[in-house]
């Protein structure tokens, strides 16, 4: 569950500066893919192997160690990502 609580906003703000980098293109939706799912694979790696860890009964704290340390810089660059798209798709 901490692996969800931790990777959930990582991938939230991905999609919130992909989607502003795409917004004022008609066809975005394949070139919105090509931005967005190489940023999202190392959460869905490092999500994923927390899970199996645990499963396991290995320790997870490597795991949600580095997904913790991506949602710190998410958290501080998402949103200047975001306005740095919006200002060039729609500037």
């Amino acid at each position: 569950t901490f692996a969800l609580l931790l990777g959930t906003p990582v991938l939230s703000v991905i999609g919130a500066a992909g989607s502003a980098l795409t917004v004022g293109i008609h066809s975005s939706a394949a070139l919105l893919t090509l931005l967005v799912l190489p940023l999202c694979i190392p959460v869905l790696v490092f999500g994923a192997g927390s899970v199996v860890a645990a499963d396991a009964g290995m320790s997870v704290q490597g795991h949600l160690s580095i997904l913790a340390a991506l949602l710190i810089f998410t958290g501080l660059a998402g949103p200047h990502a975001v306005a740095a798209g919006l200002r060039i798709s729609l500037g």
